[in-house]
This record gives structure tokens, C-alpha cells and sequence, in this order.
């Protein structure tokens, strides 16, 4: 860790244990650097990442202060999925939500979906016009199976922030993360085998699941911490589990970042009980921490983690660049992504690549993160200030989507239907379930810039959600309780 670094991680924790308050005025860059025995350009790049993450601002003439940061009163409360493995169901609501073609005048407030407006972007949409105006040959033929050793170089340079370090010929690159989570999840099953997952869990590694005939063993996830490691153990010992898939860094769709300790000891149960794990860090580079956290990858000293991601969620996901770091399975998903689709579009992969060896990939991600954090404390006042109260909030350490926990009573997939003639949807937590739990949850993309038209539409939602806990309650028997749709055991 850089001295900057570890200046800023010193004065965050400091900050977040109350040592300094909101308003409070943070030491002068002159008292920081006699205090800490530090040069003035460290002190004011540790500043700098505190500003990016929107836990400090400058005030001119003035110095640097806290700023309030908008903590949930209530969060989401730790899931008790069924505890066995079922198949997976929900295609018909997936393809509602990602099947219908765009339409301006709905609202998708559940996509997820990064800010495509920035004008950080502008440099790939430049090398992208001058690779096609170019003409090379290169650009518009099949490049290597495993993909641009350009682009795979640095991916390898970018994982050593994550702390991984691998060679170029240890990353194969994919169509998408969906690719390579699809290839993973193959290679390392057969029909009939059972995947243990957090819960809730991505849709889309869900219907890969589905398509392959696999089940689904849901367990119980936390929101703060993430997947439940004792009941993943006992999980171990009862069931003949395949492989493990769990996104540990700024989870979709909780947003929790899995403590360091914690991904340690993963791998190690993984490690006894002989065990692969998929790792999905498609938004691990968005984390509001710095240096962002590490995968599940860096302590994985027997090849047993495929790394899964994509440039999706940083970059653009038309793009459908992705990647995966398949450890000592490279064989097997070798051969699995040429069955699959062959060599990946060569062009967007060369855009890419040069967009990284510029620099302009960390500016973007600089901005992105900025703008994600703001972002999400501007939603959750609006979420406090409109939603009924006992509605419980994550809180992201990272990305750009939120879930909520509504009183029982609501259901989200109704909740959909009732939105529709305002063109607003969001994604019905029961999405993220093998079995449909979840029903009243929902997930909130936050990327864009918060306009408002976003705000009338959380209010709307907002509103609507207030209505159905009344009407919940009207129906409500003496003596009698409303069904707890948080809890369905069925698929």
C-alpha cells in the first residue's frame, strides 16, 4: 500500500470510528504532514481519495470537513433461505425484466445498468471510431482463443490491486462476465450437481443453473458481512456441494464487501472440503474503499478460484467484454469457451485495452466512484423520506444498486404491476431467489445522474409501497397474520 494510501485508510477509519465528526475541520495539510512526518503531495493526494469518496470536502480559504453520510436506521435482516437445494424457477420475471426491448418512456429503476453519460467515456468511444476507421485487418479478425494479450496484460497489471498477481496466460477473455460465469459453472458440473450460493443471489448466474439442470443451495447471507460461513460449513457436511459462487466485493444485489478475515477463511473451508469456488467481482473496481478490497483470488494458493469479471459495470456492458482467471481448471475452460463461442469480438477488446494503458480507466473509475457514492446517499434520504417506516436499507460499499426489505405484506412483484401505468419498474426481489423468496424486496439502481424525474418516481414508488402496508393491514383478521412472503419455503 502506497503512504497516500495508507494516510487516507488512517483518517477514514478514523472518521467512521467518530474521532472526527460530521462539520468537524480535518488538520491542515501543513499540521497533517508535521503530525504524520509525511510530504505535502501525500497529504494532499490522502485528502484527494477521501474527497473521492465523499466522506470530506474542501471549502476554500477554509480547509477540508466531514461531510454527514446518510446510514440506513434499519438494514435489511440476515436471510434464512430454504436449506436445501431446489431448482431454480423466476425465468419468465428475469425475462421481463431484461427481455423487453428499450423503451424511453419507462423508468428502469431496477437494471443494473452503470452511468453511460459520462464524459469520462469519451476516450473509448474515440479509440473504438479510430480502431473501426483504421481498417486494420487485425481488428476485424478472430484474435487468440484466450483473447487480445493487450487487453489480458493489463487486466493482469489492474488485478495487482486486488492482490493478485498472474501472468497474461492465466486470463482467458469472454463475452461478457455472463460468459465466463456460464463456462465456470460448466466446467465444473454435471446435470443433477448442486451449486451452494449467497442468497440472495445474481439472476443471472441463477438461470445458468436452470439452463444446466443444476440445483441451487441458498445460504443464509448477511448483509454487512456476506455469506453465512458456519452454515456454508454445515452445508459441506450434508450435502455433495459441486462448487461454491458468491460474489464477496461489493455484492449485487446487498452491496456488502465480505471482510478481509472472512475471505480468508472461505478459501480455507473450500480448501477442506476440496471445493472450487466462482468468484464474481464484476464491481469490485467500483468499491468506495481505497485501495479497493481484495478477491477471494488473492489467497487462493491452490488454483481452486475461477475469477470471474467483466468491464461492464466500469466501463459499458454493449461492449461484452469479460474475463476469467480459471486457475488449475484452465484446461477444461479452454476448451469450454471454444464450444461456447469462440474467440471473443476482437475490435471492443483492443478499444479496451488501449482505454487501460492511457490511463484514462482510472480516471473513469475515479469519477464513477464519486459520483456511485453521492449518488447512493442521495437515494437513501429520499428512501427515508418517503418510503414507510420499518423499510430496511442496504448500505453499498460499493457499485451502484441497493436493495430494500419492505414490511411484510408487500409484494414486489405486484408492486411492478402497479408502477406500470406510471413507466416505472424495479426488479422484484424474488428475482434473486431460486425459489422466489424475497417478494418483499426490491433492488434500486443509483448510477445515473439523480434527476428529477428519478425522484418523482421514488416518491411514486415510495407512495404506492405506503398504500399496499395500508391496505396489508385492512385486510389484516383479528387473530389472524398476514402471510410472511419473506419466508416461502416452496419453490
Amino acid at each position: 500500500m502506497k503512504r497516500y494510501e495508507q494516510v487516507a485508510a488512517t483518517l477514514r477509519q478514523r472518521i467512521e470510528q467518530g474521532r472526527y465528526r460530521v462539520g468537524d475541520r480535518l488538520p491542515s495539510i501543513r499540521t497533517l504532514c508535521a503530525d504524520l512526518k509525511i510530504s505535502v503531495s501525500t497529504a494532499q493526494e490522502a485528502y484527494r481519495r477521501l474527497e473521492d469518496a465523499a466522506l470530506i470536502e474542501a471549502r476554500p480559504k477554509s480547509g477540508y470537513y466531514v461531510l454527514p453520510r446518510q446510514v440506513p436506521e434499519i438494514l435489511p435482516s440476515m436471510t434464512r433461505p430454504a436449506q436445501r437445494p431446489l431448482d431454480v424457477s423466476q425465468w419468465d420475471q428475469v425475462l421481463e425484466l431484461v427481455g423487453k426491448p428499450r423503451d424511453a418512456e419507462v423508468l428502469m429503476l431496477g437494471r443494473g445498468i452503470p452511468d453511460l453519460e459520462s464524459a469520462t467515456l469519451k476516450p473509448l468511444s474515440r479509440s473504438l471510431a479510430s480502431l473501426h476507421r483504421r481498417g486494420d485487418v487485425h481488428g476485424l479478425n478472430y484474435d487468440s482463443l484466450t483473447g487480445s494479450l493487450a487487453l489480458r496484460e493489463q487486466i493482469v497489471r489492474l488485478a495487482t490491486a486486488s492482490g493478485c498477481l498472474m501472468h497474461p496466460d492465466d486470463v482467458l477473455i469472454t463475452t461478457g462476465c455472463q460468459e465466463a460465469l456460464a463456462i465456470a459453472i460448466r466446467t465444473l458440473t454435471s446435470p443433477g450437481d448442486v451449486v451452494a450460493v449467497d442468497s440472495p443471489s445474481f439472476y443471472g448466474t441463477m438461470q445458468i443453473l436452470k439452463a444446466n439442470g443444476l440445483k441451487a443451495l441458498e445460504i443464509p447471507t448477511d448483509p454487512q458481512t456476506g455469506i453465512s460461513l458456519e452454515a456454508l460449513e454445515l452445508a459441506l457436511e450434508q450435502w455433495p456441494i459441486r462448487a461454491i459462487q458468491v460474489t464477496p466485493t461489493c455484492n449485487n444485489p446487498l452491496g456488502y464487501t465480505m471482510p478481509e478475515p472472512r475471505k480468508r477463511a472461505l478459501v480455507a473451508l473450500a480448501q477442506r472440503f476440496d471445493v472450487a469456488i466462482i468468484e464474481d467481482d464484476i464491481y469490485g473496481d467500483l468499491s468506495f474503499t481505497t485501495p479497493r478490497p481484495k478477491t477471494l483470488k488473492a489467497f487462493d494458493d491452490d488454483g481452486r478460484v475461477l475469477l470471474c469479471s467483466a468491464f461492464s459495470k466500469t466501463l459499458s456492458p454493449g461492449l461484452r467484454v469479460g474475463w476469467i482467471a480459471p486457475g488449475r481448471y484452465r484446461d477444461q475452460v479452454t476448451h469450454m469457451k471454444y464450444v461456447s463461442t469462440g474467440a471473443s469480438a476482437t475490435l471492443p477488446q483492443l478499444a479496451v485495452a488501449e482505454f487501460i494503458a492511457k490511463g484514462y480507466y482510472e480516471r473513469h473509475l475515479r469519477e464513477m466512484v464519486r459520483q456511485y457514492q453521492r449518488n447512493r446517499d442521495t437515494l437513501l434520504g429520499w428512501i427515508k423520506a418517503h418510503f414507510p417506516d420499518g423499510t430496511g436499507v442496504s448500505y453499498p460499499q460499493g457499485g451502484f444498486l441497493l436493495w430494500l426489505e419492505l414490511p411484510a405484506g408487500v409484494d414486489c412483484v405486484r408492486l411492478n404491476e402497479r408502477l406500470a401505468p406510471a413507466h416505472i419498474r424495479i426488479a422484484p426481489g424474488s428475482l434473486f431467489s431460486a425459489s422466489g423468496k424475497y417478494r418483499h424486496c426490491l433492488r434500486l439502481n443509483y448510477a445515473s445522474p439523480m434527476t428529477p424525474r428519478v425522484v418523482d418516481a421514488i416518491r411514486h414508488v415510495g407512495a404506492t409501497v405506503t398504500d399496499m402496508v395500508a391496505e396489508a393491514a385492512e385486510l389484516a383478521v383479528p387473530g389472524l397474520s398476514i402471510p410472511d412472503l419473506a419466508t416461502p419455503d416452496q419453490p
